[in-house]
């Protein structure tokens, strides 16, 4: 390549993103490699939506891989209508009013645009001012006057998500109400594709998946912070949840990590609930210690063991 070439290469994208850094959608790849590829001006998603929440973990959990599952939502301004996050609703609307009045708004839904955040808020507005029986099929992308509100805005930031987590999806109709039609059948599929799950640690879920069961662990923190630490572990060999449990590897969902171990599908999820817990409270140790010492040669080769092990699926 010609210095010239080379010159012109690194000029900022429309949207002012370097090509020659790394993508903001979080992929770890550079700009020029992934979204702006086409050469021109991109809609570049939101790394992480869901920053500053409290709830920050659960609802990328609830977004990725919670099948069943409702988690009320503390309002910045309650109104006279309480709304509930909903992992998936019928026909995988974006938000729901049920006949008696209570309001659902999805988080595994149709479409996608830049920004996950702000597609949720939208939803929710519609759902504090519809009628019962009303469905949003799909979130209104297009940009538009009071449109712009993200969950930041609309939630108590500072407020925690609790999800109640479901053997099915019962809960989509009021009690004592029968499915009738397309509700019938998307309920019928989509009781059918669950795999049981359970919330064994905040962000922390067991799922069963037959010949393997898995744990999946939504962590706050920075992501080169917690390789680090857990790197640290994984040279003492304390990477680990005990007997019948294997570190497998990670994923990086909406700008946090989700490391994964496989586990005795023979142990109930209860069994490994002690073993989150000492493993947290392991990882808190050597997140500590992380930005005063060093990691040794032992700890850098089992980083890039870890590094090895990563996929991004958002």
């Amino acid at each position: 390549m010609s210095k010239r070439s080379a010159v012109r290469s690194s000029k900022p994208a429309p949207n002012g993103v370097n090509p020659r850094q790394p993508c903001p959608c979080g992929s770890g790849k550079r700009y020029k490699a992934c979204h702006g590829a086409s050469g021109g001006p991109v809609d570049v998603p939101v790394a992480r939506p869901f920053e500053g929440l409290a709830g920050e973990c659960e609802l990328i959990a609830l977004r990725e891989f919670v099948p069943s599952a409702v988690a009320p939502l503390t309002l910045a301004e309650p109104g006279e209508r309480a709304v509930s996050l909903a992992t998936v609703l019928p026909m995988a609307a974006a938000a729901i009013v049920r006949s008696d009045g209570t309001a659902l708004v999805g988080m595994q839904v149709q479409t996608r645009s830049s920004d996950v955040s702000r597609d949720v808020a939208r939803a929710i507005r519609w759902a504090l001012s519809a009628e019962p029986g009303d469905v949003l099929a799909v979130v209104d992308t297009a940009p538009g006057e009071a449109t712009e509100e993200r969950l930041q805005d609309v939630l108590d930031a500072g407020a925690a998500l609790e999800p109640e987590l479901h053997s099915d999806f019962a809960w989509w109709m009021p009690p004592d109400t029968e499915p009738t039609g397309e509700v019938a059948l998307s309920l019928e599929r989509a009781n059918s594709a669950i795999l049981p799950t359970e919330r064994i640690g905040p962000a922390a879920y067991w799922v069963n998946a037959g010949e393997k069961a898995h744990l999946r662990w939504v962590r706050p923190e920075p992501e080169e912070r917690l390789l680090a630490a857990m790197a640290r572990l994984s040279a003492r060999g304390e990477l680990t949840l005990g007997e019948g449990s294997r570190y497998a590897g990670s994923f990086r969902a909406h700008g946090l990590l989700v490391p994964v171990w496989d586990l005795d599908p023979e142990s109930h999820a209860r069994e490994w609930t002690t073993p989150v817990a000492d493993l947290g409270a392991r990882l808190d140790s050597a997140l500590s210690t992380v930005d005063s010492t060093p990691l040794t040669g032992d700890e850098r080769r089992a980083r890039d063991g870890l590094l090895g092990r990563q996929v991004t699926i958002r």
